[in-house]
């Protein structure tokens, strides 16, 4: 057995966003290529990622979003045919092509699958090469290049359908992960703890906090030793007292200090110290269970070697 599933999907490349769009399907081959070359990729148990289900949707998102993205999918398939254009806009920095639809299913589904084989035993940990990415994905709101809440959902599904009472939700992204905190806030049996930019997009998360949030707004130019002492002080202490049966990781690796979406100072180290933290933690509450999504990184180089480091410490590389 491998210690660590690798959940991917070729329809992931598939959905774009238009040229030069930073959440583009290049960052999913420079993770790949990197795997590739170091290695890393042969010590992981790699998997298709399925299609989710409605059902499953359901647990983090409202029927009318996932009817009116379905929708909208079906619309922009008529509207091509007829010669059309050939997305369909969410928001000014989002927008939908013929395969999106198929895309967000499969990264959710691929969380859902990571829940599954870890829960099963099959595997330790997971990580989800994934796009389009999740935690900005509301309830009722697909955002931020976001549809569906893909960790949300997941840890909805492990409390729901595999009856744990506990479960975390980690979010190192360089962006606040609102969707996230819209779908769990004030659902005790979830706590999240994340860090990310303010004030910066999607300009959320600094205000009153829920009591089942730990949310550290830190200013740009933020760097990774300082993030550390952050998360030592206020992270750990708060994930100790829960023990959480799991942890679900939403890992966007742009706070890296290459990366021009955000400004904070992160590098491929700061990534693989923050993994190995929540490594102990779920050890010693968790079975070691760890279902990790790629949420952001565009600086492609970067995102590469931070998932590769990442990757390194779950899978005990």
């Amino acid at each position: 057995m491998s210690a660590t599933g690798y959940f991917t999907h070729k329809d992931c490349w598939k959905h774009e966003m238009g040229a030069g769009h930073p959440e583009c399907p290049e960052r999913l081959d420079a993770i790949e290529d990197r795997l590739l070359i170091t290695g890393v990729g042969d010590a992981l148990d790699r998997r298709d990622a399925p299609l989710a289900s409605t059902s499953d949707l359901e647990l983090a998102h409202g029927r009318m979003l996932i009817a009116s993205l379905r929708g909208l999918s079906d619309q922009l398939a008529e509207e091509i045919l007829a010669g059309g254009p050939t997305h369909a806009q969410i928001d000014p920095d989002t927008s939908m092509n013929v395969h999106t639809w198929t895309a967000a299913l499969r990264a959710a589904g691929a969380t859902l699958a990571a829940t599954d084989a870890v829960m099963a035993g099959e595997v330790e940990n997971a990580f989800c090469a994934v796009r389009p990415p999740g935690h900005h994905a509301c309830h009722d709101k697909a955002m931020g290049f976001c549809y569906f809440n893909n960790i949300a959902v997941a840890a909805k599904y492990a409390l729901e359908r595999h009856g744990l009472k506990r479960v975390a939700i980690v979010d190192f992204d360089v962006h606040h992960g609102n969707g996230t905190e819209d779908i769990i806030r004030g659902d005790d049996r979830i706590l999240m703890v994340s860090f990310f930019q303010h004030p910066y997009y999607p300009y959320t998360g600094a205000e009153t906090q829920a009591t089942n949030m730990v949310n550290l707004p830190v200013p740009a130019y933020t760097k990774g030793m300082d993030i550390r002492e952050l998360i030592e002080m206020m992270w750990i202490p708060r994930l100790e007292a829960f023990k959480p049966e799991m942890i679900f990781i939403s890992a966007g690796f742009d706070a890296h200090r290459e990366d021009d979406l955000g400004q904070l100072g992160l590098t491929e180290q700061d990534y693989a110290w923050i993994t190995m933290r929540l490594k102990d933690v779920a050890k010693r509450h968790a079975r070691g269970r760890i279902v990790s999504s790629l949420e952001g990184g565009y600086n492609l180089g970067a995102l590469a070697r931070s998932v590769e480091a990442h990757i390194r410490v779950l899978a005990d590389l």
